[in-house]
């Protein structure tokens, strides 16, 4: 527990046998046979070590950039750590809450004394909220769990001489056509832009994503790294998940989960007791109502989970985050909150 906010909670353990998950927000789908069949194929490796070259060159040339811009980690979340080790002379580290609560627990675990900026409902940037002297700012684009998404412009504007600024983009592939990513910019100094490849392909279990910053950044956090983080399995997910096949058919699911995202919409509309924060960009949706916990409790009772809100910094027991899944669940689903408000 950090200042009353448990930043160790994460969706999964919401989960439990015979739930309805809508609390981790990965989507649920099988693997397409293009991306099952490499990770297969990749098994009858397992006796060397594992080697991230060719899967550095696919996610540079994705995002038109040089390898030495690549740092492979065993999922998004190993970036923070590394970040929070590999930057220990940070003088000033700022978290912009709400957002994922890892940054600020791995800043933290490191030895950091953190500062947080607070945005208020919509929950929308403001760059003039962080203080001038922060040299280390984390912020998510768009942010989780509010699924609100920055334009682009204004996170840009955040860069200073001598400020690493770290923009986490695990879900910017949620968003057709991303054009609020900074993963492509090599003009702004100290951007360090962190991906996943775990939400939209299912691939949580198997700990891939990567980070995105100048070389000389990438050799100085690479440096802090175990040997061999990302194992042979996932290196092929993400060399494959890299290519432009791969990157045809996110594009494609973005567009599907945005009309999914907005039936759920319409349906919560409906319910008075309801308020949706902001303006949904990603794959979950963040609500507020009357005795949240018990909400959720009531919830788990009618067999679904959801994602508890208090435990992110800038929020309370009244928030509750809900991913977005198929039509047919979400309408058994909104049926059944509407039991639990009344």
């Amino acid at each position: 527990m950090t200042g009353g906010f448990d930043l160790g909670h994460h969706g999964d353990v919401e989960v439990g046998p015979g739930l309805i998950d809508l609390a981790v927000n990965v989507r649920q789908a099988p693997l397409p046979d293009w991306l099952a069949e490499p990770i297969q194929r990749s098994l009858h490796r397992l006796d060397a070590y594992p080697d991230g070259t060719a899967a550095r060159a696919a996610i540079a040339a994705r995002h038109r950039r040089d390898p030495d811009e690549v740092l492979l980690t065993a999922g998004a979340a190993q970036a923070f750590t590394l970040l929070a080790q590999g930057l220990r002379d940070a003088r000033r580290p700022v978290v912009v809450h709400p957002q994922f609560t890892e940054p600020e627990a791995a800043l933290l675990a490191a030895g950091h004394l953190v500062d947080r900026v607070l945005l208020p409902e919509p929950f929308t940037l403001d760059p003039d909220a962080v203080p001038a002297d922060a040299d280390l700012v984390l912020l998510g684009n768009p942010t989780n769990p509010t699924s609100v998404a920055h334009p682009a412009d204004a996170v840009a504007s955040l860069v200073r001489p001598g400020r690493v600024l770290v923009v986490d983009e695990a879900f910017a592939d949620t968003i057709p056509g991303e054009p609020h990513s900074l993963a492509a910019r090599r003009d702004l100094p100290g951007l360090v832009v962190v991906r996943s490849l775990t939400k939209t392909w299912a691939l949580a279990g198997l700990r891939v994503g990567y980070l995105l910053a100048a070389p000389e950044l990438v050799r100085r956090l690479a440096a802090v790294q175990p040997l061999w983080p990302v194992s042979t399995p996932a290196l092929a997910a993400a060399a494959v998940c890299a290519d432009a096949h791969a990157v045809a058919a996110e594009e494609d699911i973005a567009h599907e989960l945005a009309a999914r995202r907005e039936h759920l919409l319409s349906a919560l509309r409906r319910l008075s007791a309801v308020v949706v924060a902001g303006t949904p960009a990603s794959s979950f949706v963040l609500l507020k109502v009357n005795d949240g916990l018990g909400v959720r409790s009531r919830l788990r009772d009618a067999g679904y989970a959801v994602r508890r809100g208090d435990t992110f910094p800038g929020l309370g027991p009244d928030w509750l985050r809900v991913a977005v899944r198929d039509e047919p669940t979400t309408d058994a689903f909104v049926t059944a909150l509407r039991a639990t408000l009344t």
